[in-house]
């Protein structure tokens, strides 16, 4: 069965668009080519500027408050409430403002286990936006689009502003959720990346909800042993560049769940990797998936095409979306078995924290509700340097439920499996320089082959962790122990003590919901 050549979106309240459905990788390019949209670079990918927004805007992200959410979600500053009377009048300009035009219609879905596939129907105003869904989806059958019926519907018109006054936004931008409806809108902000995370956090609340599966904001990757490794992180603290490894096999680079019957299974169709001062020496997997079909955002190329990937003057959130197949080393089916080892990635601003420690069980609820990482610049409006940040379940942002809620299922998994937990900085040293991409793949590479299983350890005297004296491969020993990199010991500890005390302060608002064997996985404050 061909798919259909044309499809009605009169139901969504959308009138006399010109509607341009299931276009191809190729045709959407071209499209964007045409309409002098973006440029091709000369890799063959596409290159398209997104705008006024070259990152996420967390304060204008919202849930709608209605029966299914208002009891559930945690309200808050990362979650915030929007009345449904006003989603609905909103709603009715956006599709109004789409009415009449050309617009780009994509059908697809997430996760890629059978048993929780979700279909994604996506309509955008821009063929770059519909190509990114293309990518970042994972991908139907032709023969499936006559009978295809979405459970999520995301509406992306980056060219339809808000009035604040009337519409009950923050701002002229919004991303909102309404989880009766089951539509992600989207306005204002042509960057491509909330159309993923809006989804994302959908999965986020339905997966753990309705179907007792863990979602996650990790990357993760399969070994010749059917062993699965787990990377959780914030943007651009080495989930997508440590999970594409030649040696092992990729599941998927940002959002995946870990069900009962432990498996962990890719909820996307593709990578959306930041490609600040990346080379084809550094990160190879990476620069070879940017071809034809890929998109490239925000760069800057000279007029040959070529990108200079080190100029930040758009942002410093540059990157690029592919689907996963321009990986050639990738998990068949998306789907791994077996976690052995989990690593827990963060951007350590103060310099104290080691390269890599093993955690306890206690430590890792604890770090994992903790979340402590750094904001890398220009993942968000207005970050221009790493921030030192508390981000819940290393991905609050997109989290509508209370933390302690997926920490619980985590640690129970963790029990249950017996799975290792790691603790990586892929931040600063005590010199502010950061660890090398090289010595983190050594020493997670390490990891996950066992050979730390039996070198000596020694024990942090300030967060308690185990932290290996040894690791083969590694140019200079000195890196596993942090307190090397300082001139000053008592600085040193004066820093450590720093950051402890800022775990004790962003770990109260959690400890009403934390039993006792969570919090002695707390630093010590003093000593």
């Amino acid at each position: 069965m061909s798919k259909p050549k044309t499809l009605s979106v009169d139901k969504y309240g959308i009138k006399n668009a010109n509607v341009r459905y299931q276009l191809s990788a190729d045709e959407l390019h071209q499209e964007t080519l045409d309409k002098k949209l973006g440029v091709e670079a000369s890799s063959g990918a596409i290159a398209i500027n997104t705008g006024e927004f070259t990152g996420r805007s967390p304060k204008d992200r919202f849930i709608v408050k209605d029966d299914i959410t208002k009891d559930r979600v945690w309200w808050g500053n990362i979650n915030i409430p929007f009345e449904p009377e006003k989603f609905d009048k909103l709603y009715e300009k956006v599709v109004a403002y789409l009415s009449s035009k050309e617009i780009y219609v994509h059908d697809g879905y997430v996760c890629a286990d059978p048993k929780y596939r979700t279909n994604i129907r996506t309509i955008t105003e821009l063929p770059w936006s519909n190509l990114f869904a293309f990518n970042m989806f994972l991908r139907v059958e032709d023969s499936e689009l006559a009978s295809f019926k979405e459970d999520w519907l995301v509406v992306n018109a980056p060219g339809f502003h808000a009035d604040p006054a009337v519409d009950g936004t923050r701002q002229h931008n919004f991303a909102i959720l309404n989880f009766t409806k089951k539509i992600a809108l989207i306005g204002g902000t042509g960057y491509t990346g909330e159309i993923k995370k809006g989804i994302f956090s959908a999965m986020n609340f339905e997966m753990p909800v309705f179907r007792n599966t863990l979602p996650m904001h990790c990357s993760a990757n399969v070994g010749k042993a059917g062993d699965t490794a787990i990377f959780f992180g914030l943007s651009g603290t080495g989930k997508t560049t440590l999970s594409a490894d030649k040696n092992r096999k990729l599941i998927g680079d940002d959002e995946h769940g870990w069900t009962s019957e432990n498996t962990v299974f890719n909820f996307e169709g593709g990578c959306y990797a930041k490609v600040i001062d990346l080379s084809a020496e550094k990160e190879p997997e990476i620069f070879g998936a940017i071809k034809k079909g890929a998109i490239l955002e925000n760069v800057i190329m000279d007029s040959k095409g070529v990108v200079d990937f080190a100029d930040t003057t758009i942002t410093q959130n540059t990157r690029v979306s592919y689907p996963i197949y321009h990986i050639k080393n990738i998990q068949p089916g998306s789907i791994g078995h077996n976690p052995k080892n989990i690593f827990f990635l963060t951007f350590d601003a103060y310099g104290v924290l080691p390269a890599i420690s093993k955690l306890n069980p206690n430590q890792a609820a604890y770090h994992f509700i903790s979340g402590y990482t750094s904001k890398v610049a220009g993942t968000e409006v207005g970050i221009t340097e790493p921030q030192k940040t508390f981000s819940a379940c290393f991905g609050a942002a997109f989290m509508p439920l209370h933390p302690a809620e997926y920490a619980k299922m985590l640690s129970q998994k963790i029990k249950d499996t017996g799975v290792n937990v790691w603790l990586v900085n892929t931040g600063f040293n005590g010199q502010k320089k950061r660890v090398s991409l090289k010595d983190t793949r050594t020493l997670i590479t390490a990891a996950m082959e066992g050979k730390l299983d039996n070198v000596p350890y020694e024990t942090s005297e300030v967060f308690g962790v185990q932290i290996p004296t040894q690791c083969e491969g590694l140019s200079n020993q000195d890196i596993l122990s942090p307190s090397k990199s300082w001139d000053s010991q008592e600085e040193f500890k004066k820093n450590s003590l720093a950051l402890a005390q800022a775990f004790a302060e962003n770990f109260k608002k959690f400890e009403a919901g934390a039993d006792a064997a969570v919090k002695s996985g707390a630093p010590k404050t003093s000593l």
